[in-house]
């Protein structure tokens, strides 16, 4: 495992880690590990990863996720990071059982009550799910929409909205910062 100047251990990002893992982990069908004696060396790595990343998940005091909106949903290497955590832990655990996590997430346009694409997030009630319903969290979540606007020309006159929103994510961050380190 890397470690930073400091001396605290970093994984990898997560496309540098085995995406195929999560694959490699079923021999038998659904919901079925194939016998030690029987898994080969990959499905073994996979195994000893997935059981690695729910462990640091367990030991944890609480997490910071940046976890942004991508073509409608969740990030292919968050969904993998996920399901090889879930395939760690027991069936049911609460990996982050009561533990304080922070959660931001991002969206490039609006997907809002009243926006045209109102209802295409399949991102952020998804993430609410995994960490807090499954995971047992204690979950503050903090969303910012319109991050294109500035990039894309077409959302050029959502520039006032967009700085709005970008205050009260950066006010919300910072009070969620604040609540966690007096914890």
């Amino acid at each position: 495992m890397a470690r930073d100047r400091a001396g605290h251990q970093v994984r990898p990002p997560a496309h540098r880690q085995p995406a195929a893992a999560l694959g490699r982990l079923a021999a038998r069908g659904p919901g079925q590990l194939a016998p030690r004696g029987d898994r080969t060396d990959a499905q073994s790595r996979a195994l000893a990863l997935a059981n690695e990343l729910a462990a640091e998940l367990r030991d944890s005091d609480g997490a910071i996720l940046a976890l942004p909106f991508y073509n409608y949903g969740v990030s292919q290497h968050v969904k993998i990071w996920f399901d090889l955590a879930m395939a760690g832990g027991s069936q049911g655990e609460k990996l982050l059982d009561g533990k304080p996590v922070i959660l931001v997430t991002t969206r490039g346009g609006a997907y809002g009550p009243g926006t045209p694409r109102d209802g295409w997030d399949h991102n952020t009630a998804y993430l609410r799910r995994v960490v807090a319903d499954i995971w047992g969290a204690d979950l503050t979540l903090i969303e910012r929409e319109f991050t294109l606007v500035g990039v894309n020309p077409a959302l050029d006159p959502f520039k006032e909205t967009a700085a709005a929103m970008q205050e009260a994510a950066h006010t919300a961050a910072a009070e969620a910062g604040r609540a966690l380190a007096a914890r």
